[in-house]
């Protein structure tokens, strides 16, 4: 995956607060434009495909949107998960120390 991805609202050009009705409504418009097999000559136009049906991926999945939602991509990606256990484990060690 890019280190420089774009918000999934904004890939799917919906708003936040979208119903998964219109997720699923913009996922489909945009993966008929951008499908690889209607757009041989055109790699952007795979990589476009990817993009969106990779934010359809998380924006549909109840868990994974609240997720995205809270943390954006670190979320999706664990890192925030990570930074939490470091700061418990550090905090762990200082109520050792005497």
């Amino acid at each position: 995956m890019s280190s420089e991805r774009q918000d999934y609202y904004a890939v799917l050009g919906i708003p936040r607060g979208a119903s998964k009705s219109d997720v699923k409504k913009a996922y489909y418009k945009l993966a008929k434009q951008y499908h690889p097999d209607a757009n041989k000559d055109d790699p952007a136009a795979a990589k476009k495909f990817a993009q969106v049906t990779e934010a359809y991926e998380v924006l549909s999945d109840d868990e994974k949107r609240k997720v995205y939602d809270t943390y954006g991509h670190a979320g999706l990606d664990g890192t925030v998960a990570l930074a939490g256990w470091a700061a418990s484990a550090a905090s762990a060690r200082r109520a050792d120390e005497p």
